[in-house]
């Protein structure tokens, strides 16, 4: 009888599994002929488009997983991925999007943490943005249009390439693709003096649910203030951004000095704590922070300044005299090599890594992040030495705020943490283990260290920081129409007060809420078609 069964079973699985393939190719050659009606250009969009059966799917999906939690056989994957060339290859996936009922997924770089740029549990499709990665610098006004699938390093060499004095304030990892870290916020090492990514932005191009393509003024301000720190890809695919330059010195000072608990770490950190987010605005000291084989815990200190060692020199025998950092450590550069001291690249290495897009090797990741707004006690950060011990794994890293930060409103932008803020930490493991063991172990280490800092930061709400994407704060549910109040438990975690306004640009802009995923901006209008139905 078992026998019997077990053969009708096969029977019957053989029978679904050869449904499922016909719908499939029915599902791939009708969306194709979608887009190619949609879409009649020279390249074909046929050539940019990349199904299961296509030799490039697995090769093109894979490039852009940085998480390698993200990339195993379980994973959900799309049902094609476009690698738009042109806006119109843009369009033509948003409305045959539509057409099949399938969700959509932006992807610039695939730093998102938690893998929502190209992962779903729902029918999606991937607009991978890398293929649109041009940048064009104008010196004479100081700006530069920058494509959403440049990376950060790319930008950077291109400012580099015309301007020994100019950069723009964005993130520490050159790989980061400008899309998601726009609109999520942006911040580096420049933020203490001219602010964040989204500070600087001043103009930008989107392709809204309808298929149009808005720029500031057609857009109007109220899309353009939510793009800039509330996750674009809540309100449509954002194809490129005009950002104002900023000023550099021709040299600029950088520093990495290490300290462990046996050399005073703590008194330094302490003393950090009190002068990191009110020295002069030139200054950015961050610290990482490492548990080291359950002994001891050792301090790492990096900085930029914007000025000369000498100048530095006296900056830090006044506002950090405990750290003892030597004449010897201070190293004078240009600001395009500090890009590359800061990403731990060897002394000596050509700028042109930068152009480089693949970052080696991947790893299993989980990141988190909190706001500290009272300096932590000597006893509270001993027990905290303790714990990052006892745990052995999660590093934290430590940004101070302060300088421009704090001069801008918490309204101008989404992003709401600025003044008030003296530092923002993020949580970060990494495992190379592969399995749901190594997994689950790792994630109870990052939220157990979490959980302990509960008292030291923030609160109503503890916040966080959207760029480190984590669902742990909550995520819309099943079919991602999540109402207000649900949306609200992570929304105000990142934006604040602000997750209204943002809630009320997304009803206007897109009712229907075609652009959703785990953690995208609710619609008011759609929610409440879903409860009347």
């Amino acid at each position: 009888m078992r026998s019997l069964n077990s053969t009708i079973f096969t029977i019957f699985s053989t029978f679904l599994l050869q449904i499922s393939m016909a719908v499939s190719g029915q599902t791939q050659e009708s969306f194709l002929h979608c887009l190619s009606l949609q879409c009649q250009t020279d390249p074909p969009i046929s050539s940019l488009t990349f199904f299961p059966n296509n030799s490039s799917f697995a090769s093109t999906l894979q490039s852009y997983i940085r998480n390698l939690r993200f990339i195993s056989a379980e994973t959900p994957k799309p049902l094609l991925t476009v690698a738009p060339t042109q806006v119109s290859h843009i369009q033509a996936s948003i409305t045959c999007s539509k057409i099949h009922g399938v969700e959509v997924r932006i992807r610039s770089g695939g730093h998102d943490y938690d893998g929502l740029s190209y992962v779903s549990d729902s029918p999606f499709i991937i607009i991978d943005m890398f293929n649109l990665r041009t940048i064009s610098v104008n010196l004479e006004d100081e700006t530069a249009w920058v494509d959403s699938g440049a990376t950060l390093g790319e930008l950077y060499h291109e400012i580099a390439e015309k301007s020994n004095v100019h950069g723009f304030p964005a993130g520490v990892c050159p790989t980061v693709g400008v899309g998601g870290h726009f609109s999520g916020g942006g911040y580096g090492n420049l933020m203490r003096k001219y602010g964040l990514s989204v500070d600087n932005v001043i103009d930008a191009k989107i392709v809204d649910v309808h298929g149009r393509v808005l720029d500031r003024e057609s857009m109007g301000e109220d899309l353009f203030w939510a793009i800039r720190g509330g996750g674009g890809a809540s309100f449509g695919v954002i194809v490129s951004w005009k950002i104002k330059l900023v000023a550099v010195p021709e040299i600029v000072t950088v520093f990495k000095v290490e300290r462990t608990l046996e050399q005073g770490a703590t008194d330094i950190v302490l003393q950090w704590q009190d002068s990191a987010d009110k020295v002069l605005d030139e200054m950015f000291l961050r610290v990482v922070l490492m548990p080291k084989k359950h002994e001891t815990v050792k301090a790492k200190f990096v900085a930029l300044f914007l000025g000369n060692a000498e100048k530095l020199q006296a900056l830090m025998d006044e506002s950090f005299p405990k750290l003892g950092v030597r004449r010897e450590d201070y190293i004078e550069m240009s600001w395009i090599q500090s890009v590359l001291f800061w990403s731990n690249y060897p002394s000596g290495t050509s700028v042109d890594v930068l152009l480089e897009r693949q970052p080696n090797p991947e790893k299993f990741l989980k990141k988190k992040s909190d706001y500290v707004q009272e300096p932590i006690g000597k006893a509270e950060l001993e027990g905290l030495w303790k714990k990052m011990m006892e745990l052995g794994k999660p590093v934290l890293t430590f940004n101070p705020y302060g300088g421009k930060m704090g001069e801008i409103s918490e309204l101008e932008t989404p992003f709401p943490h600025r003044a008030g803020n003296k530092y923002k930490i993020q949580y970060s493991v990494n495992w190379k283990e592969e399995g749901l063991k190594a997994s689950d172990q790792n994630l109870h280490k990052i939220r157990e260290l979490y959980d302990f800092m509960t008292p030291f930061v923030s609160k109503s709400p503890r916040c966080s920081y959207l760029n480190y994407r984590d669902v742990d704060l909550g995520t819309n549910g099943i079919g991602y129409n999540a109402s207000y109040k649900e949306a609200s438990i992570w929304g105000r975690k990142y934006f604040k007060g602000n997750f209204d306004r943002l809630v009320k640009v997304k009803s206007e802009v897109d009712p229907h809420n075609f652009f959703r995923y785990e953690q995208s901006i609710p619609s008011l209008a759609a929610w409440r078609g879903q409860m009347a139905e």
